[in-house]
């Protein structure tokens, strides 16, 4: 992993005094624990510039008038209004020691479900992972290929050599979602299944109405005889004389 080198200089006094006028001077107050004691020191905001505002991880090298320092970011305070930055913590850290550190997300190749329709969403763009310095990536590389359609990756599907993660496993890092144009495809396929259907519903009704028709025919309308020649038997007969 990269490495930024800070100078500082300690801090003579601690007290609410001290800390105002170093902050009306620009500077910004800081602490680094973790080793045999506190150390209290301070530099000018730009100075962290490069630390804090960048998608990058970075460990540091305090250089602590002339002693350099292996830390990490651990913590920052800024201004509610002003956004500056109030506070910052570091953690002092050891090459045989395990630390805790956010490592980027870097995501590789393309996705099956965005050659659906899918859209690809990045959950996570930093990962938390606990591992020697030494063994630190400045990135972690997450192949996606295989997500599909409305799938999702999480945290415990993935594994890094000389790394542990220490998310919860089911944190989602990436998914592909589906999109208004994809949802629209789904819903006119399933329309036309539908119609197919109904079409062959009313075939089969229309012919069982024409089978009735043909049975009806050749009855009677009210005592439903047969009919002979299509004429009622009673047709041609005289009244009886009283």
């Amino acid at each position: 992993m990269k490495s930024l080198t800070i100078d500082v200089k300690v801090r003579e006094n601690l007290g609410k005094k001290s800390t105002k006028e170093l902050r009306k001077q620009e500077m910004v107050p800081c602490v680094i624990y973790g080793g045999k004691e506190n150390i209290h020191f301070y530099a000018h905001e730009n100075a962290f510039r490069k630390l804090i505002f960048t998608p990058n991880a970075h460990t540091v090298k305090l250089n602590i008038e002339g002693k350099l320092t292996d830390a990490i970011l651990q913590d920052i305070q800024y201004h509610p209004v002003r956004d500056n930055i109030l506070h910052i913590d570091f953690l002092q850290i050891f090459e045989d020691k395990p630390i805790i550190i956010g490592v980027p997300v870097k995501l590789h190749g393309l996705p099956i479900g965005i050659q659906d329709g899918g859209k690809l969403a990045l959950e996570q763009r930093r990962l938390l992972v606990r591992s020697l310095i030494k063994d630190l990536p400045d990135v972690l590389d997450i192949n996606i290929e295989s997500l599909g359609l409305g799938k999702v990756l999480k945290v415990g599907d993935l594994d890094f050599e000389g790394v542990e993660l220490v998310d919860n496993p089911n944190n989602v890092v990436a998914s592909v979602k589906l999109t208004r144009a994809a949802k629209g495809l789904d819903e006119e396929e399933e329309g036309e299944e539908g119609e197919e259907g109904e079409e062959g519903e009313e075939g089969k009704e229309g012919e069982e109405g024409k089978e009735g028709e043909g049975k009806e025919k050749g009855k009677a309308p009210d005592s439903g005889k047969p009919v002979e020649g299509g004429k009622n038997p009673e047709d041609g007969k005289k009244p009886g004389k009283k």
